[in-house]
């Protein structure tokens, strides 16, 4: 394989080297471009570039392959607890037992949240949307640990990644709680980090809590799921935010805000809004396929296919078990649910879908799951939101370490050439 490409222009020829991955992706390196040509290369939603080498997340859209630091994902979800997934993908290997417990010990003693963030969560008036909430009060972390990371200081950036991975959870029920009128609550010492994201989720004020596996099996995959997905929407929002030296916790804030969008993280709020409105319609799931493959009507079957994944979303085959134990386990007895699960059987058997590979996605099954466990429509980002958590510091920590230069991308400038008053 040639080492460099050519560029032919205006009768000069350019030589610009390749840079191979570790997994064989290639790329031509163009950072010299500009300065050699004077020219720049126009790239709408950087499709085609790569703005970053990293070592975090592989994945292969044609082949339905997604990996953290080399391990499959169906290994990490049926055999490792998210709490290790996330220490994996922040400091690149999985926990010694003894690790485990000094980071889980870490984040308990960092679990507490200063009293006044109630105050400001108490602000945001009723209809207030739960993404909107959690960036502001992530923002607001900011005003009550306001020194910023030292890079080169291995113990101050360790407790700023300990500090967010304790309250962020926090944050997220209050969240949550303040949605459906629950008192405040904060973690429990004696449950694993998991289980108590569940318990400040789920704790009814006037029962005792009872941990459920299945419910906290549930969590603990979709987590691991959503934990990094490359350089997506939000991941290239917080290292670019964080280019600019800004801070961990600002630099998160402004990720949870990129994730909002219904084309990113919103993607499980919409599929059951779309079974609203099927459920509204009358129920007929058959009408509602056909809608979807005609081209001049404008509904879209929301959770079926995956603008990265051109064959399968690996995750999807992982909770869809998962999805199946749950409603088994709660006895969920739900019409929104029951269509849901009428056009997953029709999808997966009709040929349009099946010659098209638009099977079900994650953000299908993750959204049928929440809504059996009863968290809020609206919330349901919230909790994607949790699950990137570590993939975001880890991207954050790798963009640092790196000393990758400030985010600037060029443009083509359209407008009016120089005029005079």
């Amino acid at each position: 394989m040639e080492d460099k490409v050519q560029l032919i222009y205006d009768s000069k020829t350019y030589e610009f080297p390749l840079v191979k991955g570790t997994e064989n992706e290639i790329a031509i390196d163009i950072k010299s471009l500009r300065a050699e040509t004077g020219l720049i290369t126009l790239d709408p939603g950087f499709k085609n570039s790569g703005s970053c080498k990293s070592e975090i997340t592989f994945l292969d859209g044609e082949k339905g392959i997604l990996r953290y630091r080399g391990y499959s994902i169906e290994d990490l979800a049926n055999k490792s607890s998210f709490l290790e997934v996330i220490y994996l993908l922040i400091f690149g290997e999985l926990p010694t037992p003894e690790q485990l417990s000094k980071i889980e010990d870490e984040i308990r003693e960092e679990s507490l949240v200063d009293e006044d963030l109630k105050a400001i969560l108490k602000s945001f008036p009723k209809g207030a949307h739960p993404m909107g909430i959690l960036s502001s009060l992530t923002s607001a972390l900011i005003a009550f640990n306001p020194s910023s990371v030292d890079i080169n200081s291995e113990a101050e950036f360790h407790k700023a990644i300990i500090m967010i991975l304790a309250k962020l959870p926090v944050l997220v029920s209050w969240t949550q709680r303040r949605v459906k009128g629950l008192p405040l609550i904060y973690s429990d010492d004696s449950l694993s980090y998991t289980e108590n994201i569940a318990q400040m989720m789920f704790k009814k004020p006037n029962k005792e809590y009872s941990s459920n596996p299945t419910i906290v099996n549930a969590l603990n995959k979709l987590l691991i799921l959503h934990a990094d997905h490359e350089q997506n929407c939000s991941t290239s929002t917080v290292r670019i935010v964080g280019s600019s030296h800004a801070g961990l916790f600002a630099s998160i804030s402004a990720g949870i805000s990129a994730l909002w969008g219904p084309l990113h993280g919103g993607a499980n709020q919409a599929v059951i809004e779309m079974l609203e409105q099927i459920k509204m319609d009358g129920g007929d799931t058959k009408k509602f396929m056909a809608k979807a493959k005609d081209k001049n009507d404008p509904f879209r079957l929301m959770g079926f296919g995956h603008r990265v994944y051109k064959n399968f979303d690996p995750r999807a085959k992982i909770i869809k078990v998962t999805a199946d134990e749950v409603l088994k386990e709660l006895g969920v007895n739900d019409p929104i649910l029951d269509i849901a699960k009428a056009l997953e059987l029709e999808a997966l058997k009709d040929p349009y879908f099946v010659e098209r590979k638009l099977y079900p996605n994650v953000d299908f099954y993750s959204g049928i799951i929440y809504r059996a466990l009863g968290i809020p429509t609206e919330m349901f980002t919230v909790m994607f939101a949790m699950g990137r958590l570590p993939g975001w510091i880890a991207q954050w920590k790798e963009m640092r370490l790196n000393k990758e230069p400030i985010g600037r991308p060029r443009q083509v400038y359209t407008g009016q050439t120089s005029r005079e008053l």
